[in-house]
């Protein structure tokens, strides 16, 4: 049934019209036909700002990807300027263009470690995808058919395709939608204080985390695995930072068993950590890496697929065996995204917004650490401009999700934009921001999280 507009709603307005023509992601239907969406109409730095005028501060950087800020001009310049050159072609075929090439050698040479070749795509999730279909196109050229099995972890996220869906792990990733596809398994979540068992340090948490994938791959068949696929430190699961010692002793046990390690740096790449990438801040040697999302700062959709030699020259013998790599996607490389994300990456560096995380961290952590006490937190986590308040109360202890979602709407209330994954409020702001902004956030999580506690006492949850 097509949504009638209430009699508040301008039949013609966005709002409405939204309701009547939009699907949207991460979405309940339902409550999306009653209630409607916020309509955002500019942005500026730090701030956007929604069509009746009022102004949120973006803690959440779009979806954990707007680097650079908002309304930034050498974006559109750059986009203008290719957009006039070539606006689209593609990399089919032995076709190729400047701002493909340019992009390649530029994160070739960034790798944190040795890389061969990049490869496009158009978003985290078809980059995870591609790294799926690689996998299993290097073990066939390999002649280790059976070896096709990737590894992920719980409450890891790399995607919604089927395939990067697959390697995801929470539920209502896969809820309804059959998944996860058969060959792609998941061992434990590295979340140390979930995890922990009573009198446990960081280092024995993180050696059992690499004892259970060492006993799954044996249990599975170490000839049938052929990769592990980690974010180096969880995003969407809930900001889970890795406890020490973890990253070592998973890739001891990778090493063991000759199994390729893919890391997902859509989130953590270009700054997010306090280093230009996430394997460079935990000494992870990936043989694959995925980059999205800060790679344009999502002005222009692109990710990139990072390959090693080790990957690449099968991938290439298999190819020539074949007569093609039969993989592709219409905007692979495009010239305008390509031309957008160079510039994004030129002002990282010139403005060294690292080096900006690396100075505000300190301050960000611990005004995001000093609401630990509050009575509706239990657990503050976080690393250089990421982070996140896990909650719980027991007047929501039958309803998984509601505090969370009681406290987002607090904050949008005072004008902030943050998300509650669950009952697990998230931070990862855009990494131009200032000392006060971080004040302006955190200034307003407080009073917010007063404001729900007082229902809450005044037996009004």
């Amino acid at each position: 049934m097509s949504h009638q507009p209430s009699s508040t709603e301008a039949p013609n307005s966005i709002e409405a019209k939204d309701i009547a023509y939009q699907l949207h992601s991460y979405t309940n239907a339902r409550k999306q036909e009653a209630e409607g969406s916020l309509v955002i109409e500019r942005g500026e730095g730090v701030y956007v700002f929604d069509n009746n005028g009022k102004r949120y501060i973006e803690s959440m950087a779009g979806l954990w990807s707007v680097a650079v800020g908002f309304g930034e001009k050498r974006l559109v310049e750059a986009a203008t300027r290719q957009m006039a050159k070539l606006p689209y072609y593609h990399t089919f075929t032995q076709k190729t263009h400047g701002p493909s090439v340019d992009l390649a050698e530029k994160l070739i040479a960034m790798a944190p470690v040795p890389m061969s070749k990049a490869y496009f795509t158009n978003s985290g999730s078809e980059a995870n995808d591609t790294v799926v279909k690689i996998v299993r196109y290097r073990s066939n050229a390999l002649g280790k058919p059976e070896k096709k099995k990737i590894i992920s972890r719980l409450k890891g996220y790399h995607g919604v395709t089927l395939a990067s869906a697959s390697l995801t792990g929470l539920p209502n990733n896969h809820r309804a939608f059959d998944l996860p596809m058969p060959g792609i398994l998941h061992t434990t979540c590295p979340h140390y204080r979930a995890g922990a068992v009573p009198g446990e340090s960081e280092l024995e948490f993180s050696q059992r985390c690499a004892n259970d994938l060492e006993s799954l791959i044996l249990a599975e068949g170490p000839d049938t695995v052929a990769a592990f696929i980690g974010e180096p430190v969880i995003g969407a699961g809930g900001v889970i930072v890795p406890p020490s010692g973890y990253w070592q002793a998973i890739q001891a046990v990778l090493k063991k068993y000759d199994i390729l390690l893919i890391a997902d740096e859509v989130i953590c790449g270009f700054g997010r950590t306090g280093e230009m990438f996430g394997s460079t801040k935990y000494e992870i040697e990936p043989d694959i890496m995925t980059l999205s999302k800060q790679l344009s700062s999502s002005y222009l959709p692109i990710s990139a697929v990072l390959i090693n030699d080790r990957i690449y020259q099968p991938i290439a013998d298999e190819s020539a065996l074949i007569g093609t790599f039969g993989h592709g996607f219409t905007a692979s490389g495009h010239p305008v995204a390509a031309a957008v994300a160079l510039e994004n990456l030129a002002i990282i560096e010139e403005r060294d917004l690292v080096g900006n995380v690396r100075t505000l961290s300190p301050h960000f952590l611990s005004r995001l650490r000093a609401l630990e006490s509050h009575p509706l937190a239990v657990e503050a986590r976080g690393v250089g401009l990421i982070g996140a308040l896990e909650t719980y109360h027991a007047a929501f202890a039958e309803k998984p999700g509601a505090l969370g979602a009681a406290l987002n709407r607090a904050m949008h209330e005072r004008g902030l934009i943050a998300r509650n994954l669950g009952d697990t409020i998230a931070f990862c702001p855009p990494l131009i921001i200032n000392e006060a902004q971080i004040d302006e956030i955190f200034d307003i999580v407080e009073a917010s999280f007063d404001a729900v506690n007082a229902t809450i006492d005044n037996g009004k949850a």
